[in-house]
């Protein structure tokens, strides 16, 4: 009798640690990081830029992979932060939401995927790139690697391409939104299917080590460029005008 209630709640003892105390660690991880980097390594706050060493693989891998995460980033707030009910409520059916969604999803992965595999490919074979790669990179581009992958095979399992299809905003996106309102519901998550509990899993792993590689630049933008003064661009004359000999330095700007 011990047993089989020892039994019985092993599953839910892992759908708590799994779907509950795991989300909200990786929250407290990422923004604890995100603070400490901020305040100790501000010049480490970078990409590290290797454009320098290497260009022609760059130039297609590059943007690829940015174009296709955007697309990616963009399909997933879409999936996971509107209710189906909302697109219902729009005279959007269940079946037509994926008919239009499930090419661009494939289309963004697969670009991804690309971009990802010629910027791993490009690392490993030029010298001079690899020479600078740091062992937090290639624990990063694991990480990423596995999300992106897992998440294009969870894609794939919904389109129904395969098999029926799931539906995954009545669970997936259910859960998503119950930890973000700090109501969580692990159950909905423990329901969904295994490709995108697998998914859920390496993305919030790649969050957690998130601000201790180079992805920090992600929350880099240079806001500063919109409000900053023009750049005063002058001539220098080859002989100076008039009997006054030229200063040195500049002169301060004048403005008509």
């Amino acid at each position: 009798m011990i047993l089989a209630e020892v039994a019985a709640a092993e599953p839910s003892a892992a759908m708590e640690i799994l779907w509950v105390a795991l989300p909200y660690t990786v929250i407290a991880t990422m923004v604890t990081g995100l603070i400490w980097r901020y305040r100790y390594d501000k010049f480490g706050w970078t990409t590290r830029s290797s454009q320098l060493y290497e260009k022609r693989l760059l130039r297609i891998a590059s943007p690829l992979f940015h174009f296709g995460m955007l697309a990616v980033i963009a399909g997933h707030v879409i999936g996971l932060m509107i209710p189906e009910s909302w697109t219902e409520a729009m005279g959007i059916t269940e079946h037509t939401y994926h008919v239009l969604t499930l090419p661009l999803s494939l289309v963004a992965g697969a670009c991804t995927i690309v971009g990802l595999a010629l910027l791993i490919y490009r690392r490993r074979t030029v010298t001079r790139v690899l020479e600078r790669t740091s062992t937090g990179d290639k624990i990063m581009y694991v990480f990423l690697g596995l999300a992106v992958t897992l998440g294009v095979l969870a894609s794939w399992w919904a389109s129904g391409i395969f098999n029926d299809g799931h539906n995954y905003r009545e669970d997936v996106s259910v859960w998503f939104r119950s930890i973000l309102i700090f109501q969580p519901d692990g159950a909905a998550m423990a329901g969904a299917p295994m490709w995108f509990q697998l998914h859920a899993i390496a993305g919030m792993l790649l969050f957690a080590i998130w601000p201790f590689t180079r992805l920090v630049h992600v929350f880099s933008a240079p806001l500063q460029y919109v409000a900053r003064p023009y750049v005063v661009y002058r001539s220098r004359d080859a002989q100076p005008t008039g009997n006054r000999a030229p200063r040195r330095g500049w002169e301060p700007s004048r403005r008509d």
